[in-house]
């Protein structure tokens, strides 16, 4: 429960600001040729049925992508019309498995980036450990809003903006 003190409402809004900014930049709607990757590098793992296969996408993506049985249907029987899937009735469900050519082509797939995976620039990738402490640090302050003292919170809105200004102390040197 967020606090209601103006302390507690700075702490989150700091909170919300660094989640926003340290995300990985995943879409919850993707293209067709994400679904299809998704899918099979999915079946890559073991034969699936539908319901499973959105889990898995789900699961891979930390929640931040669940695509519809209406994208995930479709692409199945394009695939299994490209002869890359195969379907067979198990019980009240249908599971889907890779055929060799599509063992091949999740292979081809895996080699390149997985819609799931953030796509980086170069300079995103040079910053390295920044990203994982930024989020170190909007877990901790989370922690802080929700369990700490009224007293605990403002500590701790003043301790991120103390340290957002040596940030920028940071850039100014020369």
């Amino acid at each position: 429960m967020r606090q209601s003190s103006s302390a507690g409402f700075d702490l989150w809004e700091a909170v919300d600001g660094l989640r926003e900014a340290f995300a990985p930049r995943v879409s919850s709607r993707m293209g067709r040729g994400d679904i299809r990757t998704a899918i099979l590098s999915a079946l890559a793992d073991e034969p699936m049925h539908g319901y499973q296969i959105i889990q898995a996408i789900e699961a891979r993506t930390g929640g931040a992508w669940k695509p519809s049985p209406g994208s995930i249907y479709p692409t199945l029987q394009l695939l299994a019309d490209e002869e890359l899937v195969t379907a067979e009735q198990i019980g009240e469900r249908k599971v889907y498995s890779l055929t060799e050519a599509g063992r091949a082509a999740a292979e081809e797939v895996a080699s390149g980036p997985l819609p799931w995976e953030p796509r980086r620039s170069s300079h995103h990738d040079r910053l390295g450990a920044l990203p994982k402490a930024g989020a170190k640090l909007a877990q901790a302050a989370a922690q802080v809003a929700h369990s700490g003292t009224p007293e605990q919170t403002e500590r701790a809105v003043e301790v991120i903006d103390e340290a957002r200004r040596k940030l920028y102390a940071i850039l100014a040197e020369d």
